[in-house]
């Protein structure tokens, strides 16, 4: 699949409330130890962003962008950004493909290659960008090795799935490791 990162749109507006109901695969594997919004804050959300798109306004998922079939437009997955430290140029990034029938078929990588080179092209400000997930997720772990980041920190036992204690994991890359 040919993947785009585009900004919101509101024809996306359904399937984006659909996704990001709390039933959904992902969401196991996607910061599971952080409480979730409910389907009452997921409308009042999408209708939120509903308003403010048909104000014109574009950017509405700030440091955010959505992953969208090339060729159907439809989306398929979110990246992000986030400061980790504003006062050393520190980011980090993140990634979610809503439909696991697209598991494991090389989006993630594609797109998350796609997100950081924007990242460090919109911001040449960045020195370092960086990746954290938990031990459980293992194809994160694994997306983040492919893509060149190194293994930078593990804080031991720092998550809580399912009544079990998991690592939390960090990676990181230098803007001057990044190659594409």
């Amino acid at each position: 699949m040919n993947i785009v990162l585009r900004e919101l749109k509101v024809k996306d507006l359904e399937d984006y409330l659909y996704w990001n109901l709390p039933s959904h695969e992902f969401h196991k594997f996607n910061g599971p130890y952080y409480e979730k919004r409910s389907g009452e804050e997921l409308v009042k959300l999408v209708e939120e962003l509903r308003a403010l798109l048909l104000q014109g306004e574009r950017n509405v998922l700030q440091n955010k962008k959505m992953i969208a079939d090339k060729d159907t437009d439809q989306i398929v997955g979110q990246v992000n950004w986030y400061w980790k430290s504003q006062e050393t140029l520190w980011m980090e990034v993140g990634i979610v493909i809503f439909n696991e029938k697209y598991w494991g078929k090389g989006i993630g990588y594609s797109a998350l290659l796609m997100w950081i080179d924007e990242v460090f092209t919109e911001h040449p400000e960045i020195v370092r960008l960086g990746l954290t997930t938990w031990s459980g997720n293992l194809r994160m772990m694994k997306l983040a090795e492919k893509l060149g980041l190194k293994k930078e920190a593990v804080y031991r036992k720092a998550r809580i799935v399912n009544d079990q204690y998991y690592d939390s994991v960090s990676y990181g890359i230098l803007r001057g490791e990044w190659q594409i």
